[in-house]
């Protein structure tokens, strides 16, 4: 077996039931293999452990800071991130394995599509959307954003970036009763976000976020391609849009409120 001077990461926190698919498709490609657990009470831990993965615990600080704590502990130049609820596609591990057959990719990023599975399917619709983050990448290339929402990689000016063809598998939706919990939570740290960033969004978008959040899911992303169930994802889309400017605007609301009233000068 030959592996692939890569480091694979992973942040977790109780994601026993999918963290298995995600190591499985990765362990023959990496001698660096590592979980970052922000504390799981399911057993993730020792199901990652168990295939193979070095675990290591960190408090939860949020998306960014979380990734960049995952780099910090990679081995290898060149860095392979993925979430709990990913699977590298057959194709996808052989593009890889490929692509350091003979040394030094020619790049110093790379983009990946990933798509989403939903439950009952398989594999992704041939409609499903898309995305292509920068996932695999040298170290020296750039690093994870510290933002505590948004985790994307801030590469540095001029850096070369090319696009694998390969998928990876996005098994992100439970139930829809567990996505909604999970946007949710979500949505409060995106409120606090915009806070902290001091991002005012006018208050008539509440009026429109809903409608125009399932237009955009239910018609730009496809999502009428793939039955009531698109329709319902594309529902829950529409839902977490209007809940994040919602909670913004509460917290603008009641900050306002807060604020001792203003002594006009004699």
């Amino acid at each position: 077996m030959v592996m692939v001077p890569i480091s694979v990461f992973i942040i977790a926190r109780d994601e026993a039931d999918r963290i298995g698919g995600t190591i499985q498709a990765v362990r023959d490609l990496t001698d660096d293999l590592i979980v970052i657990d922000s504390g799981s009470t399911d057993g993730t831990q020792a199901v990652a452990e168990e295939l193979g993965a070095r675990v290591v615990f960190n408090p939860w600080p949020g998306y960014g800071p979380q990734k960049r704590f995952g780099e910090d502990q990679c081995r290898h130049e060149w860095l392979l991130n993925l979430d709990a609820d990913e699977e590298l596609s057959p194709a996808l591990h052989e593009e890889i394995k490929a692509l350091f057959a003979h040394g030094e990719p020619p790049c110093q990023a790379y983009g990946i599509k990933i798509a989403e599975i939903y439950p009952g399917e398989t594999e992704p619709h041939p409609f499903a959307y898309r995305i292509r983050p920068v996932r695999l990448y040298h170290r020296d290339a750039g690093r994870y954003s510290s933002s505590l929402v948004h985790d994307r990689v801030d590469l540095k000016p001029g850096t070369k970036v090319g696009k694998l063809k390969g998928l990876i598998h996005h098994r992100s939706v439970r139930s829809l009763g567990d996505q909604i919990a999970k946007l949710n939570v979500y949505t409060d740290q995106l409120a606090v976000d915009l806070e902290v960033r001091g991002v005012s969004i006018p208050t008539w978008r509440v009026y429109v976020e809903f409608p125009a959040a399932f237009i955009k899911a239910y018609f730009g992303r496809l999502h009428f391609l793939r039955g009531t169930y698109g329709f319902l994802i594309a529902m829950n889309y529409a839902i977490w849009r209007h809940l994040r400017l919602a909670k913004h605007y509460e917290r603008k609301r009641l900050n306002a409120q807060a604020r001792p009233n203003k002594v006009e000068p004699a």
